[in-house]
């Protein structure tokens, strides 16, 4: 009996049975994790897309800086143009 339940045979057979009662849920854990991941990859990509439209935001601020500087320029100028014409 010890034999017979120790034969190469019937270790093969319980290894197919265990393979074939947890094959289903592990391909349902791989699926879950597959989908899982696609979910982070978006959300990675959202959040690296935010951050640099942030990071170019703040790079800008020397163009709006440069921008405001003209157009009180232009103001004072124009006021100038304003007094001689009322002269």
């Amino acid at each position: 009996l010890y034999v017979l339940a120790n034969e190469p045979s019937v270790a093969l057979y319980r290894l197919q049975e265990h393979v074939r009662r947890s094959l289903p849920e592990l391909a349902q854990h791989k699926s879950d994790m597959q989908n899982w991941e696609e979910q982070s990859q978006g959300a990675i990509y959202t959040v690296e897309y935010a951050c640099s439209a942030i990071k170019n935001m703040t790079d800008s601020s020397v163009y709006f800086k440069s921008i405001d500087s003209l157009l009180k320029h232009a103001i004072a100028v124009k006021d100038q143009l304003n007094a001689a014409q009322g002269r």
